[in-house]
Formats: C-alpha cells, sequence, structure tokens
C-alpha cells in the first residue's frame, strides 16, 4: 500500500521536487566533471610506457619549421622571436615546403589552423623550456589542455542537441514517471548523453594516451549540428569552416549540411550555409590569396559595391549574402591576382593522396574486409569509352560514391525526421561519422572516435541504439589499443596484439552491422526484428515547442 502511495500520487510538493533535482543534478554534473577529468589525468600517467610518439614529434618539428622559416625571413634575432616574427615565418611556411619537397611528398599535411596552433604551442615551449628535446614529456600539456577544454564543449554540445531534439519529440515516454515534465525529461536524456560522451573511453585514449589532435574539431561540428537545428544556417557554415581548418576530415561529412535543407526544398538555407562556409575559409587563408597592393584595391572594391547594393535594395540575409560575395571574391582575386594556394595543396589534397592503402593500421571496416580479400585502392571497377571520353572509376572512387550517396540519404532521413518532429534526427547528424569511417578507404583506426563520440546522443533516441553506441566505442577503443601496442611490442602485451589482430575480421563485420541499423534508423527504416517495439507517434500535444525561425 505504502509502494502504491509512492508511485500512484504525488506526496512531495512541486517546489521541493524542483530544489531536489537541481541540487542533484549540480552534484552529479561536479561528480561527474571532476571525475573525467581525473580518469584523464590518470590515463596519460599510465600510457607512457605505450605513448604514440610519432605525431608528438611530428607537431613539434613542423612548429620549430615555422619558427626556422621565421628567423630566416626576419631581420634580426629579435624581430624573429616576436609574435610578428612567427607569422611571418607562418605565412612563408607552405611556400618553402612545397619548392623543397621530392615529387610531391611533402611530409607537412596540416590545415592553415592546426599549423598555426602548432607553430604558437613550439614558440611557448622553447621560451619557457630552452633546453627540452622532442621527447621531453612536459612539451605536450599545453596540446592536453586544449584537448580537455575541447572535450569538455563537446559534451556540453551533445546536453544540448539532445535536450532539445527530446524537447521538441512528439512521441510518447511510456516510461516516465508521470510527475516528470518533458524538460526534465529532455534535461535527463541530454545529462546521460553528455555523460556518456565526456567519458569516451576510446577519445580519451585518443586525446590524453595516444595523445592525438583528433578532438578540437568535435565542437564545431557539434555545435554545427545544434544551430542547424535552430536554422542559423550561416553560423553552421562558419562552423564547418573553421573546423575544417582545423582538421580536413570534417570536409568529408560537411555535404551533410548543404544536403539537409536541400532535402527540404530550403534552397535559400543550403545558400547561406555555403555563403558562411565560403566567408569564413576566406576570412583565414586571405592573407595567402591577397597577397599584393592590387589585389587588396580589386578586394576593396568589390567590398564597396556590394555592400552599396545590399544597403540600397534592403536584401534578406544581407549580412550572409554579403559574406559569402566577399568570399568568392577573395578566391576569385587570389587566383587572378597570383595569390598562393600551397596551403590548399599541402593542408588538403595531400593528406588524400599521402597514404594511397585501403585502410591503415589496424580497422574494423568495409576497407579492411576489402583488403583481405585481396582488393587494393586503385582497382579498376569501371573502365569505357563513350566516344572520345574515358570513364575509369576506381575503388577508391567507388567507395567515395557509396559514401556520398549514403550521406545524401541521410540528409534526407533528418528532414523527414525533422518534420515529424522525431528525436531520430539525431540518429541521421550521427550517421555521417560513421559511413566515413565503414565505407571509405584511408582510413585510420582513429577516425572511428567522431562516431563514438557524437553517437551518445543515441542515449536520448532509444534503448537499442544506446547498445548499439558502446558497441561501437569498445570497437574503437580496440582499435587505438591495438596500434599503440603494436607500436612498442612489450612482452606482456605480445597476446594481446595476436588476439587483437585475430578478431579484426570478426570486428569488421560486427562494425559494418552495427552502422547498417544506425543508418536504417536515419532513414527512418524500423528494421523488421525491433518493429514490435517501435514507439508511435501521437498527436501533437499543445505545448509542445515548435521549430526555431529563420534568423533574420
Amino acid at each position: 500500500m505504502i509502494a502504491q502511495s509512492l508511485l500512484g500520487r504525488t506526496i512531495v510538493p512541486k517546489r521541493a521536487r524542483e530544489v531536489g533535482l537541481r541540487i542533484f543534478a549540480i552534484l552529479f554534473v561536479f561528480t561527474l566533471f571532476v571525475g573525467g577529468v581525473q580518469l584523464r589525468r590518470w590515463t596519460g600517467q599510465n600510457t607512457r610506457h605505450v605513448r604514440y610518439q610519432h605525431d608528438i614529434v611530428n607537431a613539434f618539428y613542423w612548429g620549430q619549421e615555422t619558427l626556422k622559416e621565421a628567423r630566416h625571413l626576419s631581420p634580426s634575432q629579435a624581430s624573429a622571436n616576436s609574435w610578428t616574427g612567427l607569422f611571418r615565418g607562418y605565412l612563408a611556411l607552405y611556400e618553402r615546403v612545397k619548392e623543397e619537397a621530392y615529387e610531391s611528398d611533402y611530409g607537412l599535411d596540416y590545415p592553415p589552423l592546426r599549423l598555426l596552433t602548432m607553430a604558437i604551442w613550439s614558440k611557448a615551449v622553447r621560451d619557457g623550456f630552452p633546453w627540452v628535446d622532442n621527447e621531453h614529456p612536459k612539451l605536450v600539456n599545453p596540446l592536453l589542455k586544449i584537448n580537455l577544454v575541447c572535450e569538455l564543449i563537446s559534451a556540453a554540445a551533445i546536453f544540448f542537441l539532445v535536450r532539445l531534439c527530446v524537447q521538441r519529440s512528439v512521441h510518447a515516454h511510456s516510461t516516465w514517471p508521470g510527475w516528470l515534465s518533458r524538460e526534465h525529461r529532455a534535461s535527463i536524456c541530454g545529462l546521460a548523453a553528455a555523460s556518456a560522451a565526456w567519458l569516451e573511453p576510446s577519445m580519451i585514449l585518443d586525446a590524453h594516451g595516444w595523445p592525438q589532435w583528433d578532438v578540437w574539431i568535435l565542437p564545431f561540428y557539434l555545435f554545427a549540428a545544434l544551430v542547424a537545428l535552430k536554422n542559423r544556417w550561416f553560423w553552421c557554415g562558419c562552423l564547418l569552416a573553421l573546423g575544417a581548418m582545423l582538421k580536413g576530415q570534417l570536409l568529408f561529412v560537411a555535404p551533410f549540411f548543404v544536403l539537409w535543407p536541400l532535402c527540404q526544398k530550403r534552397w535559400v538555407s543550403a545558400l547561406r550555409m555555403l555563403a558562411g562556409f565560403i566567408g569564413a575559409a576566406a576570412v583565414i587563408v586571405s592573407p595567402w590569396l591577397l597577397r599584393t597592393t592590387e589585389a587588396w584595391v580589386a578586394f576593396a572594391a568589390v567590398a564597396g559595391i556590394s555592400l552599396l547594393v545590399t544597403v540600397r535594395y534592403k536584401l534578406p540575409h544581407k549580412g550572409a549574402w554579403l559574406a559569402g560575395i566577399l568570399g568568392c571574391a577573395a578566391f576569385v582575386i587570389g587566383i587572378c591576382a597570383g595569390g598562393t594556394f600551397a596551403w590548399l595543396e599541402i593542408g588538403f589534397l595531400y593528406g588524400t593522396k599521402h597514404y594511397p592503402y585501403l585502410f591503415i593500421s589496424s580497422c574494423y571496416n568495409l576497407a579492411s574486409l576489402l583488403a583481405a580479400a585481396g582488393c587494393s585502392l586503385k582497382d579498376d571497377l569501371l573502365s569505357a569509352h563513350v566516344g572520345s571520353v574515358h570513364l575509369h572509376l576506381t575503388l577508391q572512387w567507388g567507395l567515395r560514391l557509396l559514401f556520398l550517396g549514403a550521406v545524401a540519404l541521410c540528409a534526407r532521413g533528418a528532414a523527414r525526421h525533422l518534420r515529424n518532429r522525431d528525436p531520430r534526427v539525431l540518429i541521421a547528424i550521427t550517421a555521417p561519422w560513421l559511413l566515413m569511417f565503414a565505407l571509405l578507404g584511408q582510413m585510420h583506426e582513429r577516425y572511428l572516435v567522431w562516431g563514438a563520440v557524437v553517437s551518445a546522443v543515441a542515449l536520448g533516441v532509444s534503448v537499442r541504439l544506446s547498445i548499439i553506441h558502446f558497441i561501437i566505442s569498445a570497437a574503437s577503443t580496440a582499435m587505438i589499443v591495438h596500434v599503440m601496442l603494436v607500436d612498442k611490442k612489450l612482452d606482456p602485451t605480445l597476446r594481446a596484439i595476436d588476439v587483437l589482430h585475430d578478431i579484426r575480421p570478426y570486428a569488421s563485420v560486427l562494425m559494418l552491422v552495427c552502422v547498417a541499423v544506425y543508418f536504417c534508423d536515419a532513414l527512418g527504416w524500423r528494421i523488421p526484428a525491433f518493429r514490435r517495439g517501435a514507439v508511435k507517434p501521437r498527436t501533437t500535444p499543445s505545448l509542445a515547442l515548435a521549430a526555431e525561425p529563420e534568423e533574420a
């Protein structure tokens, strides 16, 4: 009877419940934050014997090369050590690397913002510890702090994403207590997803055990998705451009944000997204594009005319159009007025040619299975002559076209879920990262970490997809562990290396199945085995949150 009274009716005042929930949430978040920081510190301290040192050495090397170029171009030692000298060397490094490379083997594959970050870090290290070498353990600490900040921001972005989509959902939640409001349910789901992302083992191992800088682009992608859900498409493009300038792999999934509004038949939104992307990218690379006085004069003329036109005719979204026009003008002027595109060739295109293999190291994906079957990246899939045109399709491009087709379907699914107010729009946002790793060639084992983190949004969608998220997380962690152990090959780890090597084909099949399930949910399909328990929509409640209006 007591249990029935507790479950059947409210015996705690509403105000007391509100205060209690807030106190519990604050204590939980604080404990989670402290525990996550300590876990990262423990990971960094206990993986030094298997740390993958090559990426640290490479980052410091190119930072030092930037400083060396600054000394070469500066008139004095004092000028070389200044921030002006640093930027002078930074802007000249791409051209020097291109000129000195043998058969286009540059060695450097950093996009502009990542190279700038490494140059600033190297300068700070040399100013503070002039005696250290590349192997010094304190050398990487500033970068680990950047990783920590990016991980924290990513977890916060996932919280806001999940909470927003669950708030908008019109689906029933029969398993929730009746006294929990829609906002509370959304916050609990968001907190669960953010907790899973914050404690994601593969991300912690990649960012603090390896360590790598893959986590830097996650905040940009997640907040781009968040502002897209709020119809702020211009800022979505800006965020994607900034993220791509840190790590070019973001460009693989960026087409999703162009195709998404197109599938909603919102052409203006797609153009605003492209305007934001081109405008932000042009701001970053303008020092290489506009290198002469004539180029800057031409750019100023285009800017003045564009500004007069937008003010005169009072166009809607004039800020977005102006940014897009000026961005396009900067690239065109750069082509016509002697600008350099070495940053593009080295920072982006070189990475697509650097590793001409189906997969690198230990990957659980389709390319790994194809390689085991004897295929190679440049195998011919189609070769035909149509008149004077020769069609030549390699396995590399076949996989790329398959991936782009799948991303287009994900965008269609996102538009459908958004229209139906279905939280599975979160799965459509996640799927491009998973499909990238599962389908494309030339993948490193670390590249699943993005999908492992972003797929934590499944905790706001369904139990089935949440279980699959943890499987993906385990697979991502196993691949990173495998590579770190192989690099050192310590006697106690040889058995683990053999086991991880032997399970690769089975894990690849399991990964493809998991990605297929996510893909089906992204499209809105229900797998027959899971249809019985599907949640059915009901009528939209009167207090349901509507989609955000278009930005002015």
